[in-house]
């Protein structure tokens, strides 16, 4: 792993712009070096400080863009549960990505197979790769400790071998869902949390003051090779007793 960097800002609304930089300055340099910007979406408070933040851009091109989803609910695309179609009401349907340059399920499928089909998509995109390597995955974590639909003392927590696993009984609803693995996950160039409100303080410190040896699944995101922000506000890090960078919201990463 490059180094792990803890930003903390007074409060989102001072994250979100640093967040919408970090994606940008992120996507020149993946199509400068490859010619494309992958990128992994997760879905709950994300969606709409994400939507936002990267609409308040000026220039935003995102034609180069391939973007997939770190996790997604097994429901119908029109259903307020589907991750993809809160992305696709609130910024899809406002930016030029092409229609192939977003990677959805197949909801129509039984969770498993949906979780085979979505391997198979994502390796036609990454075929050189044994485990995909996104130029940037943007995570979230519950105030349990999980984070995509990897959830504490599950099974799924020890996958080594799948890109995508099927879910079928997620303690959080809806039940079916399917999710990266952890190896997935760690083989991106660039990770980063965005984790907001106090009721996430008590989880947080044990996250990144107890490292690896903590229970909840976020503390097992470790990138391989990439580099790890966790980004937060003042009610989420007030537990914390690490050092902290305090940028300002201008800050570029």
């Amino acid at each position: 792993m490059a180094g792990r960097r803890v930003l903390v800002f007074p409060s989102s609304a001072e994250l979100g712009p640093v967040l919408a930089q970090l994606v940008t300055s992120r996507a020149e340099k993946a199509i400068g070096s490859h010619g494309r910007f992958t990128l992994g979406l997760s879905g709950g408070s994300l969606v709409s400080m994400l939507s936002k933040e990267l609409l308040a851009l000026s220039e935003l091109d995102c034609s180069k863009w391939l973007v997939g989803f770190c996790d997604e609910r097994l429901v119908s695309f029109d259903d307020p549960e589907s991750t993809y179609g809160l992305y696709k009401s609130q910024l899809f349907s406002k930016i030029n990505i092409p229609e192939s340059g977003i990677l959805t399920i197949d909801c129509s499928l039984p969770v498993n197979e949906c979780a085979e089909d979505y391997t198979r998509k994502l390796k036609e995109v990454f075929p050189d790769d044994d485990f995909p390597v996104f130029d940037l995955l943007l995570l979230g974590m519950g105030p349990d400790g999980h984070t995509c639909s990897l959830f504490p003392d599950h099974p799924l927590l020890e996958e080594t071998k799948k890109i995508v696993a099927p879910i079928s009984d997620s303690p959080k609803p809806p039940p079916q869902r399917v999710t990266m693995t952890f190896p997935a996950v760690n083989s991106a160039r660039c990770v980063a949390f965005i984790s907001t409100g106090g009721s996430k303080a008590p989880v947080l410190k044990e996250v990144l003051e107890d490292g690896e040896a903590s229970p909840f699944p976020a503390a097992r995101v470790v990138p391989t090779k990439g580099e790890l922000f966790w980004l937060v506000d003042e009610p989420a890090a007030a537990s914390l007793t690490i050092q902290v960078e305090r940028p300002g919201s201008g800050a570029k990463l």
